[in-house]
């Protein structure tokens, strides 16, 4: 059976957190560190930046296709399902819940959440009618759901697959209080900056390694006659991705996991070192494709694509996205790792930072045809099956790399697999989805708010600390 999808349902504006997690509080003791991850993501870019994005790895697509998993027949059944995904990302996750049905007989309803899965959710299950399966981008929202017994526990067949493919740190993140709730099928790097290639050889630019080397860059680029850097303002999670990886970069983890945790105000001295950097960019409309102004009428698959179209005359030379910017980017006429490269965000401390994030399967019913998907998207079958499609990572550890469709994207997962348990999770996605993770409230809106008046650093923490105090109830 075919998933009941419309494919040609209006996209709207996408959103996407990008599979934007983050470690809740009571994780946030763990030692870890990015540097580790930072070493092993310089050295996969460096190592892709060629050409040769497109060959395969020896053994084809993901070698062996043989099941590595077994699921029930679930001839009859139907089972709803629930994420943000829009665009390319939806249709590829599509093709993962076909190989579903087509493997148990069930039928898959996949209903797309909108950019407000809290809300969306809630509103179901007030009356009664919520999905079975929900992909969650906010481990804070994750964390609300169980409080609320909203969320079923994993059952056992789920588990074992999870135990078997992952490590504990990803186990970690989808339990609450001890029980194991949620599958991260899909994870994300979000300290990198995506380039069109033919504009910097045109600008005689070099790829940048310290934030103020990435500014002179802009600058260099700006001579050139192409606007700079793109942001997609209108989505407000861009924009706190930006805040992270400078805040990381420049306060450190210690900082970072204090402020995500509220430990310490947006009023601290840090944050505001930190806007005052990222004002450095959002300061200087000359350096953003179409000025403030602009970026905030961008959304996100936008200023991806208008990064990488347009032959010699792109809207914009770079764009700071994930590596799931690669689905939008394969909507252009751009090659990944030819036309379209990457580096690591530029280190505006000491060092580069690595924000993860990360989609988690959660049950929002019981029954067995929900646990049998749960089953399936913690496995390495379903995992193949996006990674052969691209703008795709797996945190899933023994999924066969050769399945990755590009040699950036194979890299990328190489460096994320390698640094095991030491990153950092996306900042705004610890926080209650009142702060951290809706449109037009929050972060997201109080950010957007300093890329109008970038210059008002002080009345960005203010709003930011009353919102924050509100939300975590302090």
């Amino acid at each position: 059976m075919r998933t009941r999808l419309d494919r040609t349902a209006a996209r709207g504006t996408q959103a996407r957190r990008g599979g934007g997690t983050r470690e809740r509080a009571s994780t946030g003791k763990r030692a870890t560190s990015a540097l580790a991850a930072t070493a092993a993501l310089a050295l996969a870019l460096s190592a892709c930046g060629g050409g040769g994005a497109k060959e395969e790895s020896e053994g084809g697509k993901g070698g062996s296709t043989a099941p590595t998993v077994s699921l029930p027949k679930l001839n009859g059944q139907k089972l709803q399902v629930t994420a943000v995904w829009t665009g390319a990302e939806r249709e590829n996750f599509v093709k993962v819940l076909d190989e579903f049905e087509k493997r148990t007989g069930a039928t898959v309803d996949f209903v797309p959440s909108g950019d407000d899965m809290a809300g969306f959710v809630g509103s179901k299950i007030a009356g009664g009618g919520q999905p079975d399966v929900a992909m969650l981008q906010q481990v804070g929202v994750l964390n609300e759901f169980a409080a609320k017994d909203w969320l079923k526990p994993l059952g056992p067949t789920a588990k074992a697959q999870l135990t078997k493919n992952y490590s504990k740190g990803w186990q970690d993140l989808g339990a609450h209080k001890g029980t194991q709730y949620g599958v991260y099928f899909k994870a994300s790097n979000k300290s990198l900056v995506w380039y069109n290639a033919k504009a910097f050889d045109n600008a005689g630019a070099q790829e940048p390694k310290t934030w103020q080397d990435f500014l002179k860059t802009a600058q260099t680029l700006s001579e050139s006659g192409v606007e700079p850097v793109s942001v997609g303002g209108s989505d407000g999670w861009t924009l706190t991705d930006w805040f992270e990886n400078i805040y990381l970069s420049q306060a450190g983890p210690e900082k970072y996991d204090q402020l995500a945790q509220h430990k310490i105000k947006w009023t601290d001295g840090s944050v505001r070192k930190a806007l005052t950097t990222l004002g450095q960019l959002f300061g200087r409309k000359d350096l953003l494709a179409g000025g403030n102004a602009g970026a905030l009428q961008t959304d996100f698959p936008t200023s991806v694509t208008q990064t990488f179209s347009g032959g010699d005359t792109p809207k914009a030379a770079m764009v700071s996205s994930a590596d799931f910017a690669a689905a939008n980017i394969s909507q252009t006429k751009a090659a990944i790792g030819t036309d379209a490269k990457v580096f690591p965000f530029p280190a505006v401390g000491a060092k580069s930072p690595v924000v993860t994030g990360g989609d988690v399967a959660v049950a929002l019913k019981d029954g067995k045809a929900a646990q049998a998907l749960l089953t399936f998207l913690a496995s390495t079958d379903a995992a193949k099956i996006w990674a052969q499609a691209g703008g795709f990572i797996s945190p899933n550890k023994e999924l066969d790399r050769a399945a990755y469709a590009d040699d950036v994207m194979r890299e990328i997962a190489e460096a994320l697999i390698a640094a095991g348990d030491d990153f950092r999770f996306d900042m705004s996605d610890q926080a209650p989805a009142g702060f951290g993770g809706k449109p037009g409230q929050g972060e997201w809106k109080d950010l957007q708010d300093f890329l109008k008046s970038p210059k008002d650093v002080t009345g960005a923490q203010a709003q930011l600390e009353k919102d924050a105090a509100k939300s975590f109830g302090h």
